[in-house]
């Protein structure tokens, strides 16, 4: 068995199958100042050089889908946000609307407005609906004011943080 044949079987027998495929059929010998346990160290060292970037793509994975999750989770607690607010608001439109009829009252706009939001979203966001009856330039107008919670996970989220109002004109002028 010549040199060659010895420092190729003790590289063949340390490394992987593919990093053998990239290696030279013939290795350099040794340098003249450098020991000969040197000469393996460096030339398994070059074998992996090439081996470097090996697995990085599962990290890269990890880290773009984490971003890629908790950016979609906060686009869509801020469209849930969005559209609570928004239903809110309609629903207390509505109920303004029909408390400021002729023949009815401040309180048939609650009612009514806490009917259409418990029929839209939940009992939680109907506990706190006012009405009070103000005069706007000299215009009595009835105003609907809705205090629920802000959903900040999911739809929970700190009570009575979220306030929406609406007006409408009194018909009973």
């Amino acid at each position: 068995m010549t040199l060659q044949e010895a420092r190729r079987d003790t590289v063949s027998q340390r490394l992987p199958e593919r990093v053998l495929e990239r290696l030279p059929e013939r290795l350099p010998e040794r340098l003249p100042d450098q020991p000969a346990s040197s000469l393996h160290l460096d030339q398994t060292a070059v074998a992996l050089a090439g081996d470097r970037e090996s697995g990085s793509a599962v990290a890269d994975f990890a880290m773009v889908s984490g971003l890629l999750s908790l950016m979609f989770v906060a686009i869509f607690q801020l469209g849930l946000a969005l559209h609570i607010r928004n239903t809110l608001i309609s629903c207390a439109s509505e109920g303004a609307r029909y408390g400021a009829r002729a023949n009815a009252t401040p309180q048939d706009g609650v009612a009514r407005a806490g009917q259409l939001v418990r029929a839209s979203l939940s009992d939680r966001y109907a506990h706190n609906i006012t009405a009070t009856t103000t005069t706007v330039n000299g215009i009595q107008v009835l105003q609907v004011r809705i205090r629920a919670p802000l959903p900040i996970l999911g739809p929970l989220g700190p009570d009575r943080v979220l306030t929406v109002q609406a007006r409408a004109f009194s018909e009973s002028q």
